[in-house]
């Protein structure tokens, strides 16, 4: 179990900040050309861009079956039907569309702080906002689901700090007294730095918690259970949002993330001993008799030869990524193994060290409100989303979501993680989840998207001197997206044991995800592929998929006026290169306001 595994072992241990970085000898196979995005689709669920070269994906096997439904069983949507489209909505609606996305492309707007929140409170809301509370969004809610789309209900109140509370706040937390004393240099990626501070900056639409208590991480934690309810009363098979760095100390989060990358860079190194570099992370293998060797001459005492071969009934005596962090899930008590080496000192060193007392039970709460939010999900039917978050914490949020997913997903999807497309690592990731949810028999379930942090991750990296996590340009995220969503979906073919929500708003990517389903002859009833887009953004695409049948999602906002205002703000002005390009549906708006004028139904209002 999860908390006997990882409680047990990482309530005795926190991240040793004296390792220096190895080189990286990792090259994706898949191709990523240079510049960077000028439009970088919405933080929740991706977007924009055009299409992408088919996966080239070994285990593609589903194709033969799409062969065999023939073309007139092919389910096909078009996106240009404006009735279909906008059959949910009046015509004010409309015309409030229409407002809102050309204000969006307005620089002018933005320069006046007063003029901005009046605008905001008339137009913005309305469009993006669900209403304020889990009762007053129930008729929307209803509504969306009567036009065939559902709901992922986001809780989008946080603090409307300045910077440099948000900086001190952010610094308070993650530097402790026990990290103060603590010798020697961490990687820089994950050490503090001034700019940890305000995770809010350049960061389009998404919501952002800052550490005050344990009391404050109580209250994240029953307002995500509200929400759950919420969305288990609202439609059926709903989905609710969390982030985890609303659930406890940040600093958790950057050490764990700290260990994780450090073990995963120890096996790259050590494959590239044995001459295994430049492969896939799932195609790499070390043979255990030259591992124990050469480990034993930097000094390592342990039997890792010993160790693998027996916990395994039949063993080849070579070991996989998964093998080796399988070290991390049993054996963190084990200093023997869990050594890495310390280059400047030219040495092994312990790759976990104690927490502090305070700092044990800090962890062991957060990990308890994680284990408390996912019981909630599944006793109220709903699927729980866990948000992406910066690099620097997002190695342990996935892993501790993996580990929900372990616990909670052998029967049927509740958990999905996030992968953001834009990471140069994304492919690996999704990958080595597959696999692991293969080995283990539990339901992969994903969302994928193309990012929310580029800004900021670029600004980061550049100043603190770390290789760019970000995939080079917008072309190759788009490649990146495709070739992450065709393995899932190969997957789903092969096995009808994982599920993918395709988050994005992106109409070549939608139409890609059609396409290949009716190759791979995957019905849109299976319920294993769905689709999301944002409240208020891209209708076009979400309601004609759901009156086609398909599983399609809004992500749905919602709290208090005021208290939403900073995630509006910061969707207007820093996404208006977004709404700038959003062209076509302001065109689409248009043509079905004049089709509703020229017809006599200007005064239509839906119907369900």
């Amino acid at each position: 179990m999860f908390h006997v595994r990882t409680v047990s072992a990482l309530t005795r241990a926190r991240a040793d900040f004296h390792f220096k970085r190895l080189p990286s000898t990792r090259r994706l196979r898949s191709t990523v050309s240079s510049a960077s995005t000028e439009q970088e689709d919405d933080v929740k669920t991706g977007g924009g861009g055009g299409g992408a070269p088919r996966s080239e994906c070994p285990r593609q096997s589903g194709g033969s079956r799409g062969g065999e439904r023939g073309a007139a069983n092919e389910i096909s949507v078009d996106f240009d039907q404006t009735q279909e489209a906008y059959k949910s909505k009046d015509s004010l609606e409309l015309l409030r569309s229409l407002v809102v996305f050309k204000l969006c492309s307005y620089d002018f707007l933005h320069e006046s702080r007063r003029c901005f929140d009046q605008f905001m409170k008339m137009t913005f809301y309305g469009q993006f906002v669900a209403g304020e509370d889990h009762r007053a969004i129930k008729p929307l809610i209803q509504k969306n689901q009567a036009f065939g789309v559902g709901s992922v209900l986001d809780y989008s109140v946080e603090e409307d700090i300045s910077q440099e509370e948000a900086e001190q706040k952010e610094m308070d937390s993650c530097v402790s007294a026990a990290e103060k004393e603590t010798i020697g240099k961490p990687e820089k990626k994950y050490k503090v730095h001034k700019q940890f501070g305000d995770r809010r900056g350049k960061v389009t639409g998404a919501r952002t918690y800052f550490y005050a208590d344990e009391a404050k991480c109580d209250q994240h934690m029953e307002t995500f259970i509200k929400c759950i309810k919420a969305s288990g009363g609202g439609s059926m098979d709903g989905f609710s949002a969390i982030k985890m760095t609303a659930l406890g100390r940040p600093q958790f989060l950057l050490q764990f993330s700290e260990v994780l990358v450090k073990w995963r860079r120890f096996f790259i190194f050590l494959a590239s001993q044995q001459g295994k570099d430049g492969m896939e992370a799932l195609e790499q293998r070390l043979e255990l008799t030259q591992l124990q060797e050469f480990l034993t001459k930097l000094g390592a005492k342990g039997d890792f030869y010993g160790w693998f071969t027996g916990r395994k009934e039949e063993s080849t005596g070579c070991i996989d990524m998964l093998d080796w962090n399988s070290l991390i899930d049993d054996r963190t008590r084990i200093s023997d193994l869990l050594v890495v080496p310390n280059v400047e000192l030219g040495e092994l060193e312990p790759l976990l060290e104690k927490f502090t007392v305070e700092e044990e039970k800090q962890m062991k709460r957060m990990l308890q409100r994680i284990d408390v939010l996912a019981k909630h999900a599944l006793e109220n039917g709903v699927r729980l989303m866990v948000d992406a978050e910066q690099t620097y914490f997002q190695p342990a949020i996935s892993r501790l979501t993996l580990e929900m997913q372990r616990i909670y997903n052998r029967e049927k999807p509740v958990i999905f993680n996030t992968y953001q497309c834009y990471l140069k690592e994304a492919y690996d990731n999704v990958t080595m989840d597959v696999e692991l949810s293969r080995r283990e028999g539990w339901h992969f379930a994903a969302k994928l998207v193309r990012g929310a942090y580029m800004y900021q991750e670029r600004e980061r990296a550049q100043e603190i001197g770390y290789e760019d996590p970000i995939n080079p340009d917008y072309e190759s995220t788009n490649r990146m997206y495709h070739r992450c969503l065709d393995y899932v979906l190969d997957e789903i073919a092969l096995n009808r044991n994982a599920n993918v929500m395709v988050a994005s708003h992106n109409e070549d990517t939608v139409k890609h995800t059609l396409m290949r389903m009716n190759e791979l002859g995957l019905f849109p009833t299976e319920n294993k592929v769905y689709f999301g887009q944002l409240l208020g953004m891209c209708d076009q695409i979400s309601f004609p998929l759901g009156q086609a049948g398909f599983p399609v999602y809004k992500y749905v906002p919602y709290g208090p006026v005021n208290e939403v205002m900073p995630y509006l703000s910061r969707r207007a002005q820093e996404n208006r290169g977004f709404m700038k390009g959003a062209q076509k549906e302001r065109e689409l708006l248009w043509k079905e306001l004049k089709r509703r004028l020229s017809s006599g139904e200007l005064l239509y209002r839906p119907v369900y």
